[in-house]
């Protein structure tokens, strides 16, 4: 089984820049190195009323991973 790796902002950059030029979500997964469901997915979610921008797309993902950390108590 592979391992679990999340998306940094310059891999959404290479999204955002592919698919301005018309690639498909195979030929992106391809070209980053990850699986098309990881960019079917991150398309998904991160899509704001503007389409897929990158920089909120990383913005996004951040406030999720953020909320799902579970907090520490002293």
């Amino acid at each position: 089984m592979g391992t679990f790796a999340q998306l940094n902002h310059i891999q959404r950059y290479q999204i955002f820049a592919l698919l301005k030029i018309g690639h498909h979500q195979t030929e992106i997964a391809e070209t980053i190195g990850v699986h098309k469901t990881t960019i079917s997915r991150e398309i998904g979610r991160n899509r704001g009323r503007r389409g897929y921008r990158p920089k909120q797309a990383h913005q996004f993902a951040m406030a999720r991973r953020d909320k799902a950390r579970p907090k520490i108590r002293i």
